[in-house]
């Protein structure tokens, strides 16, 4: 399979996924990604706006170091969600 069709294939499925977050409210984005929500959402801005010019590198880091803490962040959101007290 051609590696640029894979790169494409993940950045468009990176850019959807960031896109969902965001319209999750403030303050749970904040207490799922502190301040690496804003770094997630330049990310986000830089593959909509012309992936071309990514770094397959960054790209293939960010799959394989950073999602997994996204989505255990999301999974730990959703098994125990903060009470109304919280």
């Amino acid at each position: 399979m051609n590696s640029q069709l894979v790169l494409d294939a993940l950045c468009m499925r990176l850019s959807a996924a960031l896109e969902v977050l965001h319209r999750l409210d403030e303050p749970t984005r904040e207490r799922l990604f502190g301040g690496n929500w804003r770094l997630m959402w330049g990310m986000r801005n830089r593959i909509a706006h012309g992936y071309l010019l990514m770094d397959p590198a960054i790209i293939l880091r960010t799959v394989a170091i950073d999602v997994p803490g996204i989505v255990t962040a999301i999974r730990t959101e959703l098994d125990d969600p903060p009470s109304a007290s919280d």
